[in-house]
């Protein structure tokens, strides 16, 4: 990368609604209001560690958008490429679990201002001029097929441009409701990148490469990849995080395949977890910011796992006082 890195990225921006103190949805008669999206939470933390992040977006032209748009320029986001069209933000709403029942998480995205993105409403050359990296994920692809063709569109520029390519599989079931599966549109998206993140269940679902529960998360990590890397031919660096439940305790570490090697995080043993929403995404900032910045591959994924750890310690989803 050259001396003065860019990352553009580009998803859905959108408001999460979050009951208080741990009740359920229906006990609750108020809501925390947080600025969401995968994307955006990314590029918050890559503009919290110094770096020239920009995202873009399509939201209504409205206060709530504004307020969303004001939280992203707050922490230092450049929101030029955020379009104005569409009717409404999309949202969702967040019931945080406990050792005894899970996160319940309920979308309210259909027809939202990104949703009905459509090829051609965003001016990719201007918006990717001077970038170095283009990061999305598969949640960005997954509200529409519109959307998913928009994600085409960067994808395809951004590879004649010779820019890098990143990607979080980042699958979300409850999502792809326009008529495809996640397996028909992902493959062919995730062939011109050079980063990825994932995990196991999106691997498995995405390119059909499944791992034995019985063997270790390092061995099924290596397994992937090594599959992976020939689906994905231009596949040079990979990372996955890991969280597993002892007791009351959450253990979380990472591994890394970069350029043929493979390479581990300290494993961080967590007694107490605020809010694991958006830990991932905090932990592919921290890989990005890592490979923009010319960390060794330990570095690299050591740093992304403090990021994970750190971000779970933190209410909402962008991360923003890390």
């Amino acid at each position: 990368m050259n001396a003065t890195p860019c990352i553009t990225c580009f998803g859905e921006l959108l408001l999460r609604f979050n009951t208080q103190k741990g009740l359920r949805f229906v006990q609750s008669k108020a809501l925390n209001i947080h600025v969401a999206g995968a994307e955006a939470n990314v590029a918050v933390l890559l503009a919290r560690l110094g770096l020239d992040s920009r995202m873009v977006s399509r939201v209504p032209d409205n206060d709530l958008a504004e307020m969303a748009i004001g939280e992203l320029r707050k922490y230092g986001v450049n929101t030029s490429g955020i379009a104005k069209g569409g009717e409404r933000l999309g949202t969702y709403y967040v019931e945080n679990g406990n050792h005894l029942r899970p996160t319940q998480v309920i979308y309210d995205r259909s027809g939202s201002a990104y949703a009905q993105l459509k090829t051609g409403m965003i001016d990719w050359e201007k918006q990717l001029a001077d970038t170095t990296l283009f990061h999305w994920s598969g949640i960005a692809a997954a509200l529409s097929g519109g959307a998913a063709g928009v994600c085409n569109e960067a994808i395809e520029l951004a590879c004649k441009k010779g820019i890098t390519i990143s990607a979080d599989f980042n699958y979300r079931r409850k999502l792809w409701n326009y008529g495809l599966e996640a397996k028909e549109v992902m493959p062919d998206l995730l062939r011109y990148c050079q980063v990825a993140v994932a995990d196991l269940d999106s691997i498995a679902i995405y390119f059909g490469i499944d791992t034995k529960e019985g063997l270790t998360y390092r061995d099924r990590f290596e397994h992937c990849f090594s599959v992976l890397k020939d689906k994905m031919p231009l596949l040079h660096t990979f990372a996955m995080s890991f969280r597993v439940v002892e007791g009351l305790n959450h253990v979380y570490f990472a591994g890394l395949a970069h350029e043929g090697q493979f390479y581990y995080s300290t494993i961080h043993t967590l007694p107490f977890v605020t809010d694991q929403i958006g830990t991932g995404d905090a932990f592919t900032a921290g890989l990005l910011y890592g490979i923009s910045s010319g960390f060794s591959p330990k570095k690299m994924i050591e740093w992304a796992a403090a990021c994970g750890v750190m971000k779970q310690s933190i209410h909402g989803g962008l991360g923003a006082d890390q």
